[in-house]
């Protein structure tokens, strides 16, 4: 993964903010929205094309297109920096290959420990019966 080349396979796009902005709140377009279409990159393998496809399967709209968006600031610059570092921290994340889980055993002392106190609870409560008049 080049970051470089992947910059510029992105789209920027300044819209209107909500928020706080004062009298300059309707001519600034200071929130940033950040594209990547995953399936059309150039820079990015196959193999981590499906990666983060799987992976940001929730990030990813049907057009495989990641969105982000920032508006924190009320500079259009910082927005867009904060998007940029945001962006690259979502893809760093969805190519991490998650480790295959090992499927573990008890062991004899702990199976006979869970036991020992099945059996002493049961006997608590049989314990706890009232006697029957037969005997």
């Amino acid at each position: 993964m080049n970051k470089e080349t992947i910059l510029k396979e992105l789209l920027f796009k300044a819209v209107r903010s909500s928020g706080a902005g004062g009298q300059h709140v309707n001519k600034v377009s200071s929130k940033v929205e950040l594209y990547f279409n995953i399936a059309n990159s150039l820079s990015l393998s196959d193999q981590e094309k499906k990666l983060l496809l799987k992976n940001l399967s929730t990030r990813i709209t049907q057009q495989g297109v990641l969105k982000i968006s920032s508006s924190e600031s009320r500079s259009q610059h910082t927005n867009k920096e904060k998007t940029i570092k945001r962006f690259f921290k979502i893809i760093e994340k969805g190519l991490i290959i998650p480790k295959k889980r090992k499927p573990t055993k008890m062991s004899r002392t702990q199976k006979l420990k869970r036991l020992n106190s099945k059996n002493k609870h049961a006997i608590k409560k049989i314990l706890r019966k009232k006697p029957s008049l037969d005997s």
